[in-house]
């Protein structure tokens, strides 16, 4: 008998386990969220203590090992009272807040244990009656904040309640703004009154957002209104004064136009008029790290605020978030995730969330972090809210407001369409969700303000350098503030010196693509994940195609795979095609709808009809404007019907970042210099000045000091892709690459060493040394023009018409220009014949 009693009790059936994934079909959805608390319970131990008197009804703090976080629970309802709906339970954490239950894991936790203790259970038999009155939140499909009369003083608290609270207990509308006058009369009948702080908080969020509609209506009237024409430094388009009064008005919210409509600016105004009329004195903004130094600019460009990016490790952060004075503050998501502790220590008025899609997914633990992260004002900017789920539109809006869409489970339960398997297979009432979020969501596309933009928009895209870019960079950068130096003292840069100068510009620039180019041996680049990321925006938008430059085959050719294996069909035009197979090309990505992308070098450049995109990326941007200008010109011209935004990529702090503050891209820098992709080492002395003149201006200090030699200096040089001496990379066994042809591989070799010959020169009497050299090289140009050979010997010369014969004839001062003539040949020949010794 006691076998058969074993036996029993080991097959003893357990409950069915609730799945977490899919409803049970003869389950309601309350009914079975409530069901996965109480199973979550079970399986999960929680310390907890009763915080008051009484040893049910009192409040309790809940601790969870796994997350480290303790709430508080208040337990004021049995469980006979909770089925009839009376449920006064409380809890501290958001998913009570939240999910519209009632209940939540923590207050199941402590309910088990309670009910348990069956010393406990008599206390269930009775109610919970308070003695106190107080003033709570209620958590239901809007929180409301209710009056609950306690027994002492019930008369005095009934007659002080008519003026502000319903026949229910419920805080009229009206006396949101006279509430204090409740308290002060309540405080006065019974100190134990209370006034829980969730309710307060609500109160006061409700009457600030009313002053806050009530000022911007007083002081600025509407989008419409001048006040926007000084606000930042910039024309603002009528749409995006709309966007900038949208955010102020709603202090939270998400704006989600596609993209190349400015959301930058809109957020950046918004915050600038946020601190005129509300006196906000801090913004923290969290972006992709790519996009930090791009932040940066465009507040330095648009507003005389003060800005910088938070960076280093975490002890040299901590104080970087509390300094004083410094108005915007910007770090990456990563970053934002771990410092969650010194971001809300410091306070910030206004979190702006830059690419809000890295927080779709709630599961992940940066996610989570930032939506702690405590301010009175936000901004959430993303062109795609909603990819690929529900949930993701869902865990953003969470950041703006938590309580705005209910509990997650009910929002897919209304809006998600399953088959019979549980499979979601569609959507629907998806209007329903736009009329919820129209106070804290504005979304204009492109076809919507068409009217309002201009022909052609350009964005430079600012992005930062791997760090192995970064030492490759500047060790060619070292190299030319070398040549550069040498250029000031002598007036002038030989052959082989031009040459190591072009190389070593090329190869800057090169390594602000990618180091593959320069060594195909090496990946370090990050301007192909964030082109990645520009095409998965644009191609949110329906029917969009994107042609994308480089004047670098080889990035090109990186680019190619990455289109590829995300199954992106593309148009590839390189120097390689045949021209016979080029018009297949365009004229398949011009007319197949599936053909997204066309991907060129500047053997594309030129002749191509390429309107059927309307968003252009270069890789990379031509010292050349010509060259840019030929570029888009393929998608801006004649016939183009749509809206052109051209989205430039420019490596922060580089030769190419230099480059756009020193030149702006203006034609009439050095005249033009290589605008008709003249080579420079050939070209004459007087306009290779003018080159140097140009390149001499990078190696200024910002107060215009000379750097020293040794300092990195940025500059850039563009030529045509098919010269004899531009695209001089070795592979890495320094050997030429059969796609591309050099000129001189030993100055490749040699390029950190100076020739042996200037080093004694300039050992020797530097000025008259240079003078002489300076000389030479000057008639040693002039020597290889026939024609200005010619003209020459023409001027100095003169045939005596008695005897036939030719005489030197070279007109001088006096006789003391002679004499340093000869001295300067003198001292020559005693160099070079040291030099031979």
């Amino acid at each position: 008998m006691t076998k058969t009693t074993k036996q029993k009790s080991k097959t003893t059936k357990k409950s069915p386990r609730i799945p977490y994934h899919k409803k049970p079909d003869d389950m309601h959805p309350e009914e079975w969220q409530k069901a996965l608390r109480k199973q979550f319970i079970e399986k999960n131990s929680f310390d907890i203590n009763n915080l008051g008197n009484h040893p049910v009804y009192s409040d309790f703090s809940v601790y969870n090992p796994d997350t480290t976080n303790t709430y508080k629970v208040a337990i004021r309802s049995n469980p006979r009272q909770i089925e009839t709906g009376i449920n006064d339970n409380f809890c501290s954490c958001y998913d009570f807040k939240t999910n519209r239950l009632g209940t939540c894991k923590h207050i199941e936790a402590v309910m088990r244990k309670l009910y348990r203790n069956t010393h406990l259970r008599k206390y269930f038999k009775s109610d919970y009656k308070s003695a106190y009155s107080s003033v709570y939140l209620k958590y239901d499909d809007e929180r409301t904040v209710k009056l609950k009369i306690g027994s002492e003083n019930q008369e005095a608290f009934t007659r002080i309640a008519y003026p502000f609270f319903d026949e229910n207990l419920t805080l009229k509308p009206t006396a949101f703004f006279s509430f204090e006058k409740f308290l002060a009369k309540a405080k006065a009948i019974s100190p134990d009154f209370r006034c829980y702080d969730d309710a307060l908080e609500h109160i006061i969020e409700t009457r600030e957002k009313n002053k806050r509609h009530v000022l911007l209506r007083d002081r600025i009237g509407g989008p419409k209104s001048n006040y926007f024409v000084s606000l930042i430094k910039t024309d603002l388009f009528p749409y995006q004064r709309e966007g900038i009064y949208f955010a102020a008005k709603a202090g939270r919210c998400l704006i989600a136009d596609e993209m190349g409509l400015g959301k930058t600016i809109q957020a950046i105004a918004t915050a600038e008029l946020l601190k005129k009329e509300f006196n906000i004195s801090s913004v923290l903004i969290i972006c992709p790290t790519s996009l930090k130094y791009q932040w940066q600019t465009e507040i330095e460009k648009f507003t005389d605020s003060t800005v910088i990016v938070i960076e280093g490790g975490p002890l040299k952060r901590a104080p970087q978030y509390k300094e004083a004075g410094i108005f915007y503050k910007i770090i990456g998501y990563h970053t934002a995730g771990n410092d969650l502790k010194y971001i809300n220590e410091s306070e910030p008025d206004l979190v702006i969330l830059d690419e809000a899609q890295r927080i779709k997914n709630w599961k992940t633990r940066i996610s989570r972090n930032i939506k702690k992260v405590v301010s009175p004002y936000a901004i959430v900017l993303t062109g795609t809210p909603l990819e690929n789920k529900l949930e993701e539109l869902y865990s953003i809006i969470q950041f703006i407001d938590p309580f705005l869409l209910g509990s997650l489970f009910n929002f897919l339960e209304n809006y998600q369409v399953k088959d019979e398997n549980g499979k979601v297979v569609g959507y629907q009432n998806l209007n329903k969700i736009g009329k919820t979020l129209s106070e804290v969501m504005l979304r204009r596309t492109r076809k919507q303000v068409l009217r309002q933009l201009p022909g052609r928009q350009d964005k430079n895209l600012f992005v930062p350098m791997t760090e192995r870019q970064q030492e490759v960079h500047e060790e060619y950068a070292d190299t030319v503030a070398r040549l550069v130096h040498k250029w000031r003292r002598l007036g002038f840069l030989p052959e082989k010196d031009r040459q190591r100068l072009m190389i070593c510009l090329n190869m800057m620039r090169m390594s602000c693509n990618s180091t593959y180019i320069i060594d195909q041996q090496t990946r370090n680049d990050t301007k192909i994940d964030e082109l990645m990321s520009i095409l998965e925006e644009i191609f949110t938008m329906q029917g969009q195609k994107v042609v994308i430059f480089s004047q670098w085959e080889r990035m090109t050719r990186l680019v190619a795979q990455e289109l590829a294996a995300k199954e992106i069909q593309f148009q590839y035009l390189h120097g390689g095609v045949p021209s016979a197979k080029r018009k297949e090309l365009f004229v398949h990505f011009n007319n197949n709808p599936e053909s997204k992308v066309f991907l060129s070098t500047d053997a594309g450049g030129v002749g191509l009809n390429l309107q059927a995109a309307s968003y252009m990326v270069n890789l990379d941007i031509p010292w050349n404007p010509a060259v840019l200008e030929q570029r888009i010109a393929r998608i801006y011209r004649m016939g183009q019907r749509r809206k052109v935004s051209i989205v430039n990529l420019v490596s922060s702090g580089t030769i190419e970042h230099r480059m756009l503050d020193v030149l702006k891209f203006k034609s009439s820098m050095a005249e033009g210099v290589l605008d008709q992709g003249e080579d420079a080492i050939f070209m004459s002395d007087s306009r290779f000045n003018e080159f140097m003149k140009s390149v001499e201006n990078v190696v200024q200090t910002p107060s215009g000091q000379e750097k020293d030699p040794s300092f990195s200096i940025i500059s850039e040089e563009e030529q045509d892709e098919t010269s004899p001496i531009y695209t001089s990379v070795p592979d890495t066994n320094g050997k030429p690459h059969p796609e591309e042809h050099f000129a001189g591989d030993d100055d490749i070799k040699d390029q950190e060493t100076e020739p042996a010959s200037t080093q004694t020169v300039d050992r020797e009497t530097p000025e008259l040394i240079s003078t002489g050299l300076n000389f030479f090289n000057q008639l040693a140009e002039t020597l290889r023009d026939k024609e200005a050979t010619e003209k020459l010997v023409a001027s100095i010369t003169e045939k005596d018409k008695n005897t036939g014969q030719t005489y030197l004839k070279i007109p001088v001062d006096d006789e003391k220009v002679i004499e340093n003539a000869l001295n300067v040949i003198g001292t020559l020949f005693k160099v070079f014949q040291n030099k031979d010794t």
